[in-house]
């Protein structure tokens, strides 16, 4: 008898190019290999590579949307080509300005005094380039309401608000309101890459965040967040993110408690690990806490010595990392590290090779959300600007996509799949051609 399917692809081939056919039926992998004998509607795939969608395993929805709506002052390297960026934006007089990526070494850590002579006629926000701090303006500090005001908050010696607000971001937005940007927009650029799945990393997501990201865009949708984070429909509940600072770490014991708790929701943890004391602390935390189990994270791990590999892959850790800060921020590093620590900056090479599982994200919006970007990097480690940082953690076109994938090419598995290709040149980014989430078409080029 004759397989019907919802959908037949043929023409495809394999990412070692050998031919590849697949037939999907109620959104799932029905069929898979060098041919299919069926009926059905038919996808000619022209010879593209058929692949898993790729799945962006930590960003930031909300922050990265509201860049889109924003002002981009990454590439801005002196005053005068910040203030000429943020004045050509085009807001009448009195409307909110919203920046993001600027950089500490245009003129430091900015005040109100500063910003207001960079825009005195508008409210104007500014995001650093790490993602930690928003600097006001006065305008912009008018508006965030009477005393008291939180310890995010900096103030100057006389007790006025100096515009600095770290890792204030809940609490800003909700004091100076207005509607969340809207997430189709990036929904629809992120199939264009053939993105199919998503994992939000905020370590403040809970009921509110959830219900706003759930159901927003087409891509599969995975929420990390707090102890407090519900089962819904929309979305699968991820690890209880722990946000690390190393400038103020709370009490070993309390992180420990919260990691026993995430157990006892059956919850993985997953840790904010940007530098090696905050590594170092999360370990001993979950040593305190009986021990890391299959499923606990690392986010980041931008900094691990390779005297800690063994140490993460006797605990079965997942390490998530983002090789496209080697290309968006290696110049940097390359000027403000020692030579002899760069290898132990994003390693993956030399945590693929002592088998620890390695997942990939963007951590956008404060690294770029195009995943052909990150794959690039790990295959060639190479910043902007060309130079090579930590060329021992390379590695090879099947480990890249592995990062970005969340299920196999395999019969019975989602059909979250995407015809691309990808050329064998030095530097070159996939494209993709066709995008499909639960066996439907949500992008074709």
């Amino acid at each position: 008898m004759t397989a019907t399917y919802d959908l037949i692809i043929r023409n495809a081939r394999d990412i070692n190019g050998r031919p590849l056919a697949v037939g999907i039926v109620d959104g799932r992998i029905a069929a898979l290999g060098p041919t299919i004998d069926g009926r059905g509607p038919e996808y000619d795939a022209r010879e593209h590579i058929l692949g898993p969608g790729l799945h962006d395993h930590h960003c930031h929805l909300l922050a990265t949307a509201a860049r889109l709506e924003s002002v981009d002052l990454t590439d801005c390297r002196t005053e005068d080509a910040l203030v000429t960026r943020l004045r050509a934006s085009g807001s009448a007089p009195g409307r909110w300005i919203r920046a993001f990526g600027y950089d500490e070494r245009v003129a430091g850590l900015p005040g109100r005094d500063l910003l207001d002579r960079w825009m005195p006629n508008h409210p104007l926000r500014i995001q650093d380039r790490t993602g930690a701090y928003w600097l006001l303006n006065s305008a912009a500090i008018g508006t965030l309401g009477d005393e008291p005001l939180p310890a995010c908050v900096g103030r100057d010696s006389a007790g006025r608000p100096t515009g600095r607000i770290w890792r204030g971001d809940a609490w800003l937005r909700e004091r100076i309101g207005g509607s969340p940007p809207s997430l189709r927009a990036l929904g629809k650029k992120l199939a264009q890459w053939g993105v199919s799945g998503v994992t939000d990393a905020g370590a403040g997501n809970g009921p509110a965040e959830a219900k706003l990201l759930a159901g927003t865009m087409p891509q599969r949708l995975v929420i990390m967040g707090t102890e407090a984070l519900p089962d819904g429909d929309g979305y699968a509940v991820g690890p209880v993110k722990l946000l690390l600072d190393e400038n103020d770490l709370p009490p070993i014991g309390q992180t420990a408690s919260r990691i026993a708790a995430a157990r006892a929701l059956h919850r993985n943890v997953a840790a904010h690990c940007a530098t090696l004391g905050e590594l170092l602390f999360y370990l001993e935390a979950l040593r305190q806490s009986g021990g890391a189990r299959p499923g606990d994270r690392i986010e980041h791990g931008s900094v691990i010595t390779e005297s800690l590999i063994g140490d993460i892959a006797a605990a079965g850790l997942t390490v998530v990392t983002q090789p496209n800060f080697i290309h968006d921020r290696g110049d940097r590093y390359r000027s403000q590290i020692d030579p002899s620590e760069l290898d132990d900056l994003y390693r993956l090479g030399s945590l693929v090779r002592r088998d620890v599982r390695m997942l990939g994200g963007s951590d956008a919006p404060y690294g770029d959300i195009n995943p052909w970007i990150a794959l690039r990097a790990a295959l060639d480690r190479r910043t902007r600007d060309g130079a090579v940082v930590g060329a021992g953690e390379a590695v090879d076109r099947h480990a890249a996509l592995t990062l970005y994938q969340h299920s196999a090419l395999t019969v019975g598995a989602p059909a979250d799949l995407i015809l691309y290709d990808w050329p064998e040149e030095t530097g070159s980014l996939g494209e993709v051609s066709l995008t499909l989430i639960g066996g439907d078409i949500v992008w074709q080029r």
